[in-house]
């Protein structure tokens, strides 16, 4: 024969550290961040470090299995097995990072070092120095937090930041990418109208994008003797370039948090 295939299935590799992540909490990231953009009249963003914020967020979360319905990823509504799949998902890929959010006005008298109570997760994705595109993804807002001002605000403080140019001379620098994306399932309304609020727009639908954990209720069935035993998810697309944020879409956002103080 003219050729072989000589692959082997690499072992699962298992981190040498505990759910909480290595000691000192590295983010590993890779792209600039700026904590001082990334920060609103009413909330802060903050890198999430899980000895300091996750005992409070999954306490916040009193039905995990409602709360998580329409993600895609197995077994995070179990909190340890959260923590490792955000470890491997987010904060080893140097070009993603996972933010706490923190509402500025609503302390919390355990931890008055916050400067603010914590309200959920947002993160970027996959930011890509080649194409400057970026998804803006797991964004997890704690219920008590939910229709208020805390989604408008982590979405437009990371919109800000994202399309601002860099900047050294300038009050206001951020990463000057030309796209951001957001990715939801279809029959998330609530994810869906946040991001249209926010003037990104439908650009349209992977069929068949995920293959689900077995169990989930938003899915479709698969064709019979399919290969895999779990439902499938289609995927809606929205983004925002950077000729729609100079043609409107920052006096959306700008609006939008405004009418949110």
């Amino acid at each position: 024969m003219a050729y072989v295939n000589a692959y082997q299935p690499p072992p699962p590799v298992k981190p040498a550290y505990g759910p909480h992540g290595p000691v000192p909490y590295d983010i590993n990231v890779a792209f600039p961040l700026d904590f001082t953009q990334l920060e609103s009249p009413r909330l802060k963003l903050t890198p999430f470090v899980p000895s300091i914020h996750a005992a409070k967020y999954h306490a916040a979360i009193s039905d995990p299995v409602h709360f998580y319905r329409y993600y895609p990823f197995p077994g995070i509504e179990d909190p340890e097995s959260y923590l490792l799949f955000m470890d491997s998902f987010v904060r080893q890929n140097t070009y993603s990072v996972l933010f706490a959010i923190i509402d500025k006005t609503t302390p919390d008298p355990d931890y008055l070092e916050w400067g603010g109570k914590l309200a959920g997760t947002i993160a970027l994705l996959n930011y890509s120095p080649t194409n400057l595109s970026v998804e803006i993804g797991v964004l997890c807002i704690l219920p008590e937090f939910q229709r208020t001002h805390v989604a408008t605000h982590a979405v437009g403080t990371l919109l800000k930041y994202c399309f601002t140019m860099p900047s050294t001379s300038q009050s206001e620098s951020g990463l000057g990418l030309r796209r951001v994306h957001w990715y939801a399932h279809p029959d998330n309304e609530p994810s869906l109208r946040l991001a249209a609020r926010m003037g990104l727009k439908r650009e349209g639908t992977l069929k068949w994008a995920w293959v689900l954990p077995a169990g989930k209720v938003f899915g479709k069935t698969p064709r019979k003797n399919d290969m895999l035993a779990g439902p499938g998810r289609d995927t809606a697309i929205m983004a925002v370039s950077w000729e729609d944020w100079e043609n409107g879409a920052s006096e959306i956002v700008t609006t939008q948090m405004a009418r949110m103080e």
